[in-house]
């Protein structure tokens, strides 16, 4: 379940610690929940017969021999600037269990219902990276305001309610964007500075009266919370009235967009993990489209929704890339673009349950799924793996999501053998497998 700010800042009892050097480093994780249609993206089989390859061709990108979507004219532009990985699957086919698999490393005890009982990636980097930047949060999320941290196993897990994520609700492109309970009248400044002030004069007292150590984490909660309300860094994050009118609209002015450049000013402010939830781009959807990425037949028609959504994506991913790049942020920060799984290679056909037309979609299919990687300091440029002539399984390269992780991890400068106690008090590794990816190196 999410927290507000000041329930998250009560609990947050422990700090956590670093692993390595890397301190300076962040990752911006676009996750599309749903999954992303390998076959229509990011590794296509324009060779396959049309049941397979669908109705959209490749183009050719800025980097010989690497193509994507017709639709993705933007990503052709600057793919010297990312990674397409196409070998990655694991064996989850609902969306509970793959959402769990690939944002925690770990192999769910319970593939139903997507609250975690191991701590997503995220988690476990807010954890270990909260006392670098006491007064910025460490741990974002962009989604829809209905959903909360469990919604898509962003939980904390084991690491308990005190790291789950601090969730960031709404549309950043509608003009009445806000963030609840992080914005303070003037009037308040100074009364925040004279509470400051009397709980600094308490300081001698409960120092000699703590044996216990509860207040004295109270009192972290009580700094972290006013500095929290009052530090310029993370109200100016989230105004994005702060950027200049043409960049906001290379990024879109839609959620996708206003969603990813908020991710980086995040990230400018502190943040070491930004995750951004691309589910509907906003405004109007066509009726044979679907709030997600989920392209079933019966939830909508794949190519149409495609035809409708990829622009948006396309447009705030390139911009997001081009945007680091040129602010030389290219080697703090590390771009993972992904979804759960992929989808059928196969193009099956059901009647929409809105349109009620018969219409080509495609399934869950976790044995096959691409992803991109920018920045991070990551070579770029080129294609890691492939899949068979159909898209169907991996033909060389094959990768796990943990091979991901253990690469962002050391990214972040995170030992993936440091381990967190569970539920039982057992020790958990980070990571139980998962080797850094060479060629990203």
């Amino acid at each position: 379940m999410a927290m507000g700010l000041g329930e998250l800042l009560r609990l947050r009892v422990l700090g956590g610690e670093l692993r390595g050097k890397n301190q300076d480093t962040a990752v911006i994780l676009i996750w599309l929940t749903g999954g992303l249609s390998h076959m229509d993206t990011y590794d296509m089989k324009p060779n396959a017969a049309l049941e397979y390859r669908g109705d959209f061709w490749p183009i050719r990108t800025n980097v010989p021999g690497m193509e994507v979507c017709e639709h993705l004219p933007l990503h052709a532009k600057i793919a010297d600037r990312f990674t397409l990985v196409r070998s990655l699957s694991h064996s989850f086919g609902d969306h509970d269990g793959a959402h769990k698999r690939v944002l925690t490393g770990r192999i769910p005890k319970s593939p139903s219902g997507f609250v975690n009982d191991a701590p997503s990636v995220g988690c476990i980097v807010g954890k270990l990276r909260e006392h670098l930047r006491p007064e910025v949060l460490n741990f974002t999320s962009g989604q829809r305001a209905d959903t909360n941290a469990d919604s898509y196993s962003q939980g904390a897990g084991y690491l308990g309610r005190a790291y789950a994520p601090f969730l960031i609700p709404g549309d950043p492109s509608d003009p009445k964007f806000s963030i609840p309970n992080l914005s303070i009248v003037p009037q308040l400044t100074s009364r925040l500075n004279d509470r400051r002030s009397l709980l600094r004069s308490f300081d001698r007292i409960r120092h000699e009266v703590d044996h216990s150590g509860v207040l004295e984490a109270s009192s972290r909660f009580q700094q972290k919370a006013l500095s929290l309300l009052t530090s310029d860094a993370v109200r100016n994050a989230f105004d994005l009235s702060q950027e200049e009118s043409t960049l906001r609209d290379r990024y879109g002015r839609n959620a996708y967009g206003q969603q990813a450049l908020l991710a980086r000013r995040l990230v400018e402010a502190g943040t070491s993990f930004a995750n951004v939830v691309m589910e509907h781009p906003g405004g109007a959807s066509p009726a044979n489209s679907i709030y997600n990425w989920d392209c079933h037949a019966v939830n909508c028609h794949v190519f149409d929704d495609a035809r409708w959504r990829l622009p948006y994506f396309d447009k705030a991913v390139s911009a997001l890339i081009e945007d680091i790049y040129t602010r030389g942020l290219d080697r703090k920060i590390m771009v993972i673009v992904m979804g759960e799984f992929g989808h059928t290679p196969r193009v099956s056909y059901q009647k929409g349950t809105g349109t009620g037309i018969l219409q080509p979609g495609r399934d869950h299919w976790p044995a096959a799924m691409s992803l991109l990687v920018s920045g991070g300091g990551m070579r770029t440029g080129q294609v890691i793996g492939s899949t068979n002539a159909l898209g169907e399984h991996p033909k060389d390269r094959p990768l796990s999501p943990n091979d991901l992780w253990a690469t962002a991890y050391r990214h972040l400068g995170i030992d993936t053998e440091h381990s967190f106690p569970d539920y039982s008090g057992r020790p958990m590794p980070i990571l139980t497998d998962g080797t850094p990816i060479a060629e990203l190196l």
